[in-house]
């Protein structure tokens, strides 16, 4: 069964091109200093910060490529991460640990990629796999947290620092990806970390980071189906 799934790859794309997305604040006294920052220099703290972190939560929804694709993901640096991603009314919940990733799918998502008999066999169980098999390897991605900001936090084109502003409250610094026309929001206070990632226009959307070092729990699902034995079992 090859289960190649949810259009990821569009999604790592438009977080490239989008830039770089925080929260920021003023330049007053008990601000972070990352407001009076070049905005090269903003990504390369908001970059630096968000890699040092534990975990983060990442959340949002994108349109590229013809696909609409939503994400809710809990992330932990160097363990793996856990949530929900969908895809033109696909869904499936995602557990990556290590290098192990477990998929539990709904029927439409088992009916677009096994039929009928997909539905029949797998809907409510999860699928196991190594987090390196080519038809999953670019959504396991998603739930690793080194990935999904090497990703997230490059940037591109010519960068141009805009307006103090908030975010969920918080206060952030805007830099405008002015070829792409991306924005990153920068914390200005406690650390520098990205808070929100957004592109306007039909190629475009909104993700959010926050929760940032909160802890994530991360559990193997019981019964699981080993994606790589029914591959093995089909060539025999």
């Amino acid at each position: 069964m090859h289960v190649r799934i949810l259009n990821s790859s569009a999604l790592l794309l438009l977080l490239s091109l989008a830039g770089v997305a925080g929260c920021g604040g003023s330049s007053s006294s008990n601000g972070n200093g990352v407001a009076s920052k070049s905005p090269q220099q903003i990504v390369e703290q908001s970059s630096t910060a968000a890699k040092s972190a534990k975990s983060v939560h990442v959340s949002g929804a994108v349109d590229s490529e013809g696909s609409h694709i939503t994400l809710d993901l809990d992330l932990a640096a160097g363990q793996g991460g856990r949530g929900d991603i969908s895809e033109n009314g696909m869904h499936a919940k995602i557990i990556l640990i290590g290098k192990t990733v477990y998929i539990n799918g709904d029927a439409s998502f088992y009916r677009h990629f096994g039929g009928t008999a997909g539905v029949q066999l797998f809907e409510g169980k999860w699928l196991k796999a190594p987090a390196s098999n080519e038809d999953i390897a670019s959504l396991s991605s998603l739930a690793n947290m080194g990935n999904l900001l090497d990703s997230a936090l490059k940037s591109h084109g010519t960068l141009k620092k805009g307006s103090a502003t908030t975010v969920d409250g918080q206060a952030a610094i805007t830099v405008q990806d002015v070829t792409e026309g991306g924005y990153l929001y920068v914390a200005t206070t406690g650390k520098p970390y990205p808070l929100q990632l957004s592109k306007s226009g039909a190629e475009g959307g909104k993700v959010t980071f926050d929760r940032w070092d909160e802890p994530v729990e991360l559990t193997a699902p019981a019964h699981s189906i080993d994606i790589s034995e029914l591959e093995a079992a089909a060539k025999h």
